[in-house]
């Protein structure tokens, strides 16, 4: 399982023109469900990201999490974050994992990351073509392997 984790001031998302979430100061992240990812995972995933001190404290030093300032999340599913480019030019996604099964991994971070973090997560609509509006705060983007967490990788 792959996140691309970006601080933002705030972000929203459409789905074939209806809006579907949004967040305030937070997290914005884009999840990619591998083939052979499970919910060990995602609950890694999810800790380490609840737990993510890149907010600044009165200091103006990166040591605050996401609850310490009361913020939220914005989670989009990303099957192309599963992107073989090694040969040609057009990426194949081939890593990614089968529709259903992404989809309920993916459900069940967004639950886990709500559960860990005590903050509201919001979510784009799985598999729909989707708009998203974000203003990036940094810029602080950090991709994160669950396969480096769980000691697969």
């Amino acid at each position: 399982m792959t996140a691309v984790i970006q601080r933002v001031k705030h972000a929203s998302v459409e789905a074939d023109g209806i809006p579907c979430g949004k967040c305030g100061k937070g997290l914005f992240i884009l999840l990619g469900v591998m083939k052979g990812d499970s919910t060990a995972d995602a609950d890694a995933l999810a800790a380490k990201i609840a737990k993510l001190r890149i907010f600044c404290d009165e200091k103006d030093k990166m040591n605050l999490s996401m609850p310490d300032i009361g913020g939220s999340a914005l989670v989009i599913s990303n099957f192309t974050l599963a992107a073989e480019y090694k040969k040609g030019n057009r990426p194949d996604y081939m890593r990614a994992a089968p529709p259903d099964e992404a989809n309920t991994l993916y459900e069940y971070f967004i639950a886990k990351l709500a559960e860990l973090s005590a903050c509201p997560v919001e979510s784009g609509r799985f598999g729909a073509h989707m708009e998203i509006d974000a203003r990036m705060d940094g810029p602080i983007t950090i991709v994160m392997d669950s396969a480096v967490l769980t000691k697969k990788g």
